[in-house]
């Protein structure tokens, strides 16, 4: 695409026709068509009144050129009332050139989806162009296509044929131009849902054909202009989300051919002019969320063809007028949040098709309309915050089709369990603050597709019925203040998408049902102010979604559960006025998102926490009468005495009311602490060794003792580690039962064996000889073997022989020794001088000192 860039008239006209030389191939060409044709709005600096003269004849021309290239071409013909003789072609050039003008003054997004936008003639394949048959657009039906841009660039003179303009849901701003009073044939004007501003121009009045306007979900202001009323044949007129001002012009009662008057949601003033009551042909009539006050008009009982009658959010006063009972057509009554008053006329009973029915926050009284589900139809009956008074209306019990109905904030009265039924269709049911009595009836549970139950601030007493259990959609559940007792139903458990319970302040006992901890989605726990006792269940751990839970004013015991630190999501935890002993969990310290903790009225004791003061969203604490001592948090939320008063010991440092923490004592102590558990471990320590010592060593003496006494009275062999008896057999054998070939020595007690063990071992084998002496030799040779196996099993020394056993069979009694492979020093020194040669003087010397420390060790050691 071209963009010139020096504003020269005459230069971009030459290079306009130079690039389209050839129309029908040089698809460029719309592009220079547009580019050229609208250089005046982008530029108007630039250009003279001689450059505008001299480009509109060179583009007239160029158009007016035959093309011969064109044999056929596709046109969308529209079948409403329009001109049946072809148009000129100057007019549908015109045409043309409006919209192409229109087209290149959109955001270039816009233009590439407009890209079929080229060529002379519209009716063309042109994306959203419809055609009469004489070849003039009729319809520019654009609706959600994303257009950016404003309407100041649609030449609308230049389309005086056009019936349909839908622009609907677009991203177009600026205002509604006044030369949109050039479509006299326009029927219909889609605008809405856009970004427009402005006021709704005078002119609109011109378009005298329009069938339907359009123009809600703008940004509209000003007021509605009162040539609107010249608008005979309009059927819809929809003016609403808009910021429109002023009063409801008086001329709106001419549109009396107006099927849907939606003016809801902007900011008229005054009153509702009575002329509407001309608008016989009624169906739709939309007041809603304005400003309007005054009273509602009788006339708006001549509308009987009415079906949808909202007049909510305003400030209207005074009763509901009793023509409203001609409107025997209505299906839609809203008339909440306003300043009505007075009692509800007794002709409503008339109004037998009602389905939605909405009286809210005015301040009517009286009783409710008797019959006012007397056609089976009512779907929403809302009439919070009035002051009606009385029974429940018989016709509601039985009504099955209600699917919303909210009562609350009045002053109504009645058997709870007699004035309601079963719904099968009811998904919320709010009748808090009024007066009903009596108990909750078990039907409640029939109620399969209720999601909220509110009955709270009444005056119903008796158990909570288990079969609520079975109202599995339920997601709240607010009984609180009434005069409910027994036990909280376990059954209220199996209620799997239940966020909110609300219990507080009933005479409920008993301790919490465990299966509560099965309700994973509960956000909001309030049992708060009953007689509820026993410990607080661990299994609030569970409810990982928790924000709020307020267990104060009941007798629950014994210590805080540390589960409850484990609820990240809190930011209120109110566990006040029970008998809560033990310390604070310093888990409590991980709810970083609490804003609201009270723990006072306990019997809270020990410190506080550190942990305590990461709690950064705290905003409101209260740990008062308990006996809590120590440091206070370093945060705000613990400053006011009031949230600290009546503890055991609390200290803070710059904290009015509080002494002041010494961190040099609290030092010292816990020095000594430390200290004094190091010594008492270390004396411990050494009170443990001693005694291990000594029992060894009182072990080891009576085991020897026991072996000696043993040997007294009875034969044994026994050897470390090993089965005595088995050990005699292999010593016999291994010395081929004390054969000369395997004598080693004989000495003036015994002689010597060498024997050879079954696992390969070698060992010495003292055996023992007896003395022939009848007086008594034998037990002087039995005592000197005793006092050698007792001396030698005492003995651990380097230079003495090992002692590996003994036995003291009668035939055999022998000792059992390390093997010395080399034999005796003796007979190394006596029998074989070769070998003596050899221990030269040092040896010897070391031989010496070895029997020397020997028989010290023996004798003193």
């Amino acid at each position: 695409m071209y963009t010139p860039t020096n504003g020269n008239a005459e230069c971009i006209t030459l290079k306009f026709i130079n690039k389209c030389c050839i129309f029908s191939s040089c698809t460029p060409c719309n592009s220079f068509i547009s580019t050229s044709s609208i250089m005046a709005h982008q530029y108007p600096s630039s250009y003279s009144l001689l450059s505008r003269l001299i480009i509109t004849p060179c583009f007239f021309i160029f158009l007016l050129f035959p093309l011969s290239s064109i044999s056929s071409f596709h046109v969308i013909f529209t079948s409403a009332s329009a001109p049946t003789i072809a148009i000129s072609k100057v007019e549908q050039d015109q045409e043309t050139l409006a919209l192409l003008t229109w087209k290149v003054s959109l955001d270039n997004q816009t233009q590439v989806l407009l890209s079929s936008w080229f060529g002379r003639n519209p009716c063309h394949h042109w994306f959203g162009v419809a055609c009469h048959k004489s070849g003039s657009v009729s319809d520019l039906n654009l609706q959600s296509c994303g257009l950016r841009g404003t309407l100041q660039n649609l030449n609308f003179s230049s389309l005086p044929n056009l019936l349909t303009l839908n622009l609907t849901n677009n991203s177009l701003h600026g205002t509604i131009p006044t030369n949109i009073g050039n479509l006299k044939n326009l029927t219909i004007l889609h605008l809405y849902e856009n970004e427009l501003s402005g006021s709704i121009p005078q002119e609109i009045g011109l378009l005298k054909s329009l069938d339907d306007l359009e123009l809600s979900f703008n940004s509209l202001t000003g007021p509605i202009p009162p040539s609107i009323g010249n608008l005979r044949n309009l059927t819809t007129l929809l003016l609403a989300e808009n910021k429109l001002s002023g009063s409801i012009p008086q001329e709106i009662g001419l549109l009396r051919a107006l099927n849907d008057l939606q003016l809801s949601t902007n900011n008229l003033t005054g009153p509702i002019p009575p002329s509407i009551g001309n608008l016989r042909n009624l169906t739709t009539l939309y007041l809603h969320t304005n400003k309007l006050s005054g009273f509602i008009p009788q006339e708006i009982g001549l509308l009987r063809s009415l079906n949808d009658l909202a007049l909510s959010n305003n400030n209207l006063m005074g009763p509901i007028p009793h023509s409203i009972s001609n409107l025997r057509n209505l299906t839609s009554l809203v008339l909440g949040h306003n300043k009505l008053s007075g009692a509800l006329p007794l002709e409503m009973n008339n109004i037998t098709h009602l389905e939605f029915l909405q009286l809210y926050e005015n301040n009517f009284i009286g009783q409710l309309p008797d019959e006012i589900c007397l056609g089976r139809a009512l779907v929403n009956f809302t009439a919070f915050g009035n002051h009606f008074t009385g029974p429940i209306p018989k016709s509601l019990k039985n009504c099955t089709s209600l699917f919303r109905i909210r009562l609350e904030r009045n002053q109504l009265t009645g058997d709870i369990a007699e004035s309601f039924g079963v719904y099968p269709n009811l998904n919320y049911m709010d009748l808090s603050s009024n007066n009903f009595y009596g108990e909750l009836s078990e039907k409640w549970g029939q109620c399969h597709k209720l999601t909220h139950l509110n009955i709270s601030n009444n005056n119903i007493s008796g158990a909570i019925p288990p079969q609520l259990g079975r109202a599995t959609q339920l997601q709240r559940l607010d009984l609180s203040s009434n005069h409910l007792s027994g036990k909280i139903p376990k059954e209220l458990g199996m209620l799997p998408l239940l966020f909110e319970l609300l219990l507080t302040n009933n005479d409920l006992a008993g301790s919490i049902p465990l299966k509560l901890g099965k309700l994973a989605d509960l956000q909001t726990l309030d049992l708060a102010s009953n007689n509820l006792s026993g410990q607080i269940p661990k299994q609030i751990g569970n409810l990982w979604k928790l924000s709020s839970l307020n267990l104060s004013g009941n007798r629950f015991m014994d210590s805080i559960p540390d589960e409850i630190g484990k609820l990240l999501h809190l930011w209120s935890l109110d566990l006040s006025q029970n008998i809560l002993t033990g310390e604070i969990p310093s888990l409590l310290g991980e709810l970083r998102y609490l804003e609201t903790l009270n723990l006072s009225h306990n019997q809270l004791s020990g410190t506080i926490p550190h942990t305590f003061d990461d709690l950064i969203s705290l905003t409101s604490a209260d740990i008062s009468y308990n006996q809590l001592e120590g440091p206070l948090p370093k945060i705000k939320a613990f400053a006011p005495f009031e949230a600290f008063r009546n503890n055991k010991g609390l200290c803070g440092n710059n904290v009015t009311h509080l002494k002041p923490c010494s961190p040099k004592k609290a030092t010292k102590f816990s020095v000594l602490i430390i200290l004094l558990l190091i010594v008492s471990t270390l004396l411990f320590l050494f009170a443990f060794i001693i005694g291990i010592y000594f029992l060894v060593q009182k072990l080891r003496k009576k085991t020897t003792k026991s072996t000696l006494e043993a040997a007294d009275v009875k034969d044994l062999f026994a050897i470390w580690g090993h089965d005595g008896e088995l050990l005699y057999e292999h010593i016999i054998q291994g010395t081929d039962n004390f054969s000369s070939k395997n004598c080693i020595s004989t000495g003036g007690y015994g002689t010597v064996y060498k024997a050879e063990l079954p696992n390969g071992r070698v060992v010495a084998v003292k055996k023992l000889h007896y003395s022939s002496d009848q007086d008594g030799g034998d037990m002087d040779d039995f005592k000197a073997f005793k006092s050698e196996i007792h001396a030698l099993t005492q003995i651990r020394h380097r230079n003495i022989v090992k002692l590996y056993g003994f036995s003291s069979f009668a035939e055999n009694s022998f000792l059992i020794y390390e093997f010395m492979e080399k034999g005796s020093l003796r007979n190394i020194l006596s029998n074989d001088e070769e070998t003596a040669e050899k221990l030269d003087w040092i040896v010897r010397l070391n031989i010496v000192e070895g029997v020397a420390k020997a028989l010290s060790y023996m004798h003193h050691d």
